[in-house]
């Protein structure tokens, strides 16, 4: 009895100190291989940039911010990163715990975590899109789009941090003045939640998804829309895996498809890009950037990467002239625009960094659409720039 109990001691010594040598071999190794590989400046898995090693002086290191650096550097260079990160999902799933990273992970899709916003900031984007309306002849627009989070609500664990998306854009649709028209498509995008109108892996709408606010739109801008079956559906990507699971890189929830909608009209825009502000500008015969179908970032089919202004002409004298107020949501939406307008300009208002009307002239449009989903419009300042004139 007592051999047989000695025996089963040595094997559990052994097998504890065979962990701890692989554990300091991990932690040895692990730096010396993050060291010695090339470094990145670009993550396509993330879709952002990496950090860059800290800049060393000696005031850096006394107020500890070159460690900071230094720590926030290692963690996004270390090797086998996405595989740390998708076995820190596994084991917080076993957990019994459903939100990864800022993202809830749900029966058959992701949704994104949004928190209360700070409504002191609201009230500014709502004053300043007032400002422009007062400030500007043209007709202005405005549609507060509801992400995944907000049509899937029910399916969010219960007393998880959610917010409650359809009172958040009664509250800004509220503020808003006479002077500008909203557009309500939460009505609409919620009756056709049971559709493929939002991405499973990424934070966008699909292009269903904008053409039924699209064809909501047509009611209170004038236009009537296409009918569905005007459109040839090319199914361009079966393998598309957005943002959600860049940030959780869990692997259970089914790929995406990027879906291109060309119309029969025979309308065949070109796109211009303006890179810079006063910098050259470029004309592509599409609106479509097949390139990005072999990358990370398919999203950005949909007028290629983001830009300060965009303008996309179909060579219609007879259309008007939309000038459209955006975030990214807008990109997979506009295309659909262009069998209304001789000319739609696209503005992000990230990338500009000076007064508006230095660099449009509002009088030239008939119109003015300002499209924003609810987790931009909830954190993002720039839209305060529409209050300012030079």
């Amino acid at each position: 009895m007592n051999t047989s109990n000695n025996t089963n001691k040595k094997r559990f010594n052994k097998s504890a100190l065979l962990n701890c040598i692989c554990f300091f071999a991990a932690l040895l190794i692990i730096p010396i291989v993050t060291d010695l590989m090339p470094k990145k400046t670009f993550s396509e898995n993330e879709n952002r940039s990496l950090k860059e090693f800290p800049e060393f002086s000696a005031k850096n290191v006394s107020d500890r911010s070159f460690m900071r650096g230094f720590e926030e550097y290692f963690s996004e260079h270390i090797a086998g990163r996405d595989y740390f990160i998708s076995l820190k999902t596994r084991m917080d799933m076993l957990q019994g715990r459903t939100e990864i990273n800022g993202v809830y992970i749900l029966k058959e899709r992701m949704v994104e975590k949004i928190g209360e916003p700070d409504y002191e900031s609201i009230d500014k984007s709502i004053a300043a899109m007032n400002k422009f309306a007062e400030d500007n002849e043209v007709p202005v627009f405005f549609m507060l789009l509801p992400t995944s989070a907000g049509i899937y609500s029910e399916e969010i664990p219960k007393n998880a941090p959610n917010l409650e998306q359809k009172e958040f854009i009664e509250y800004v649709s509220n503020g808003l003045s006479a002077k500008i028209s909203y557009i309500d498509v939460y009505a609409g995008l919620s009756a056709a939640k049971n559709e493929y109108i939002y991405y499973r892996t990424d934070h966008h709408w699909t292009t269903l998804g904008a053409y039924k606010a699209y064809a909501e739109a047509g009611k209170r801008m004038g236009y009537t829309p296409l009918p569905l079956s005007s459109y040839d559906i090319e199914h361009a990507g079966f393998d598309f895996k957005g943002t959600f699971h860049s940030k959780a890189l869990y692997g259970n929830i089914e790929a995406d498809i990027l879906a291109l909608y060309h119309s029969n009209s025979g309308v065949n825009p070109n796109l211009s890009v303006t890179e810079e502000i006063g910098g050259e500008t470029k004309v592509y015969d599409s609106i479509y950037f097949r390139e990005f179908l072999d990358k990370k970032d398919k999203y950005s089919v949909f007028l290629g990467s983001n830009q300060p202004i965009v303008t996309i002409t179909n060579g219609n004298p007879n259309g008007g002239k939309l000038l459209l107020i955006k975030d990214s949501y807008a990109h997979c939406y506009a295309p659909f625009l262009k069998e209304h307008y001789s000319e739609i300009t696209l503005i992000d208002l990230r990338y500009i960094q000076m007064a508006y009307n230095t660099v449009i002239n509002t009088e030239d449009y008939e119109q003015v659409l300002i499209l924003y989903n609810v987790s931009t419009f909830s954190q993002d300042i720039n839209l305060r720039k529409l209050g300012f004139q030079e």
